[in-house]
């Protein structure tokens, strides 16, 4: 195993903890708070960086054909989404906006597990 395929997997894991402890420290509290929102930034950031070692040391150009490669991006994207959502939340939203937001990110957070979990698989079966 390469040092870059080391690092890439820290990077992804380190993103599987901020963006799961954001979720769920959210979810249990019903209310938005700024540290959460920091949570969420920091796991997108890990997830980015990571993904990006990920596709330097890959053989293969991304391909949306390519199922992991597609709910990758997918998740990606809406982590992007949730994390603007939650800043504009934050900034400017009202209380009910805080108290609602929960409902919302365990879907995303289950929706970016597919790929987390279909790259361990992946990584596994050679």
């Amino acid at each position: 195993m390469t040092s870059s395929l080391i690092n890439s997997i820290t990077l992804i894991t380190l993103a599987l903890f901020f963006y799961s402890l954001g979720v769920w420290a959210e979810r249990i509290a019903s209310y938005l708070k700024p540290w959460h929102l920091f949570a969420f930034w920091i796991g997108f950031s890990f997830d980015v960086s990571g993904t990006w070692l990920m596709h330097l040391i890959s053989d293969d150009s991304f391909s949306l054909l390519d199922l992991h490669t597609f709910t990758g991006q997918l998740a990606l994207w809406l982590m992007l989404l949730h994390a603007g959502w939650a800043s504009w939340v934050i900034r400017r939203g009202s209380e009910e906006a805080r108290r609602g937001f929960h409902r919302y990110s365990l879907i995303v957070w289950i929706i970016w597990l597919v790929p987390y979990v279909g790259g361990i698989f992946l990584g596994m079966c050679g």
